[in-house]
């Protein structure tokens, strides 16, 4: 049963509250009951997003043109019949005296339309690099005709750029002046930094205690003044707030403000352009206003392609949001893939995004660790975390009902430690089979430890690291502990040492991975 003021279950998820569309025209009543897809469909779905961004002149459903953002209602950076319009709205203000950020209210959340998109597009392109979406040795072992979208090229290594340097171009001429601020952890605070210094807009990051060193050193390179404060991410936000608030500094939400999604989106046009017959994007999905955007470029141009969205285990916000019907809070737990873990998801991201993903999906921080091994081994792409989900869930075999399809996986961001990088790496090689420790009790006579090396040697292994304990061990005191960590070939070969070992010794510990 569906409640006045929702709008219907859709197959991605449950009814959810109604929001002001960014429309341009008010639709008939049968039309405004049909899928939000079909809404924003363009007349000439065949038209690749080239030929669409090469015309001034756009054309929706409803026959209403738009000339370089602006509609032919003469809507442009204004509301009309009480609707927000999305992108393309003014900016509305500072932060309130009860610290709310008007371009991202819940209680007036907005649905980005796909003239938001386009008119970003049309105002970032030659700021920001069109990556390239290239056929993958990967697809091969996944069965699949897989395409990377590598926008980890971009100059501060993530896509976070594109929604950065759209929203800084839409302040008006005064708020440009006195400049921005945000939270961040990295990449959407590095993509501020650069872009705002290439604008010559004022940037203002706060970046918790956790934050990395290397990411605060980069953002203070840019030109941007960097406040260190807070324990965590909700403690640097609030700091934020009350900084743009007393300063009067525009508060720009990394995934939530209407700019920063249209200027994601810009990454589904590409896409379309470079894979005119995609027939499934793999997003990852954090506070949701990457997929937002996406999914609202897409379906406006290709109504059939999947929109899959993939999570870390650690913090399945998106998930969470679509069985409840609405944004809430879930508890965020250490992840490889930090850039996902966002407790909760944004209000425009969520409304915008949950009639138009196709299915979510959820995968583990082994998988996730395996999947940056294959990319550093076979594509030579070195990527964070939550640039490796999409194929996380492939390897997972979560996707298989796309054997012999074609995806691309978006690969957005590369910001990754190189400490966190190598032990990424070490725990693929361990989750491959190809890492592996164990602790034997052996002989302590002449001989016993150098007969356990003759049997790793005659099975090929190579010993990385091996320590023996005499002291602390409860066999007698002629019996000694050796811990050895040693590369084996594949699974198999690792199978052939266990069986090995147990074979010839009595008491022999495995770790157990977790």
């Amino acid at each position: 049963m569906v409640c006045d003021g929702e709008i219907p279950a859709t197959p991605s998820g449950p009814a959810i509250p109604t929001v002001q569309k960014f429309a341009r025209t008010t639709l008939p009543e049968s039309e405004a009951n049909q899928s939000p897809v079909k809404k924003k469909t363009m007349k000439d779905k065949a038209a690749s997003s080239s030929d669409l961004l090469s015309n001034a002149t756009l054309q929706n459903t409803n026959g209403t043109s738009t000339t370089n953002g602006t509609s032919s209602n003469g809507l442009k950076n204004g509301n009309a019949n009480g609707v927000r319009n999305g992108a393309t709205v003014a900016y509305r203000g500072e932060i309130t005296m009860d610290g709310k950020d008007p371009m991202c209210d819940a209680d007036n959340p907005v649905r980005l339309q796909f003239e938001d998109v386009t008119s970003a597009a049309f105002k970032i392109k030659g700021g920001v690099l069109n990556t390239p979406c290239m056929l993958s040795h990967l697809s091969s072992l996944t069965g699949m005709e897989v395409y990377l979208k590598q926008d980890f090229l971009q100059f501060t290594g993530s896509f976070k750029e594109r929604g950065a340097r759209y929203a800084l171009m839409e302040l008006p001429a005064s708020q440009k002046s006195r400049g921005v601020i945000s939270a961040s952890l990295g990449n959407h605070a590095l993509a501020l930094s650069y872009h705002g210094k290439l604008l010559g807009i004022p940037v203002t990051v706060v970046m918790p205690l956790v934050a990395p060193m290397v990411k605060i050193q980069c953002c203070r390179q840019h030109g941007a003044t960097v406040v260190v404060q807070g324990q965590d991410m909700a403690e640097a936000k609030a700091i934020a707030m009350r900084m743009a608030r007393t300063e009067q500094l525009a508060y720009i939400n990394g995934y939530d403000h209407p700019h920063i999604m249209a200027g994601q989106g810009t990454l589904g046009l590409e896409i379309l352009e470079q894979v005119p017959d995609v027939e499934a994007i793999v997003v990852p999905v954090g506070g949701a206003g990457l997929i937002a955007g996406i999914a609202t470029a897409v379906k406006s141009m290709r109504p059939n392609v999947k929109i899959i969205g993939v999570e870390s285990e650690r913090c399945a916000s998106f998930s969470a949001a679509l069985e409840a019907g609405k944004p809430v809070a879930v508890t965020s737990g250490p992840t490889i893939a930090d850039g996902l873990a966002v407790p909760t998801v944004g209000v425009n991201a969520f409304v915008t995004a949950a009639p138009l993903v196709d299915r979510m999906v959820v995968v583990k921080e082994e998988t996730v660790a395996v999947s940056i091994l294959r990319l550093v081994e076979l594509e030579k792409c070195v990527v964070e975390g939550a640039g490796a989900c999409g194929l996380a869930a492939i390897l997972d075999g979560q996707l298989d009902e796309f054997k012999g399809k074609k995806l691309v996986l978006l690969l957005c961001g590369g910001n990754i430690d190189t400490t966190v990088l190598g032990r990424c790496l070490e725990r693929g090689l361990a989750v491959d089979g190809r890492l592996m420790k164990f602790s034997v009790t052996v002989s302590d006579r002449p001989g016993g430890i150098a007969e356990l090396c003759a049997q790793l040697a005659r099975l090929g292994v190579s010993i990385k690291d091996i320590e023996h304990e005499r002291a602390w061990i409860a066999s007698d005191v002629f019996s000694v502990s050796v811990t050895v960590t040693c590369e084996t070939r594949d699974m198999e070969h690792a199978n052939e040492l266990r069986d090995t070992l147990n074979k010839n010794y009595t008491h022999i510990v495995f770790p157990v991975m977790r």
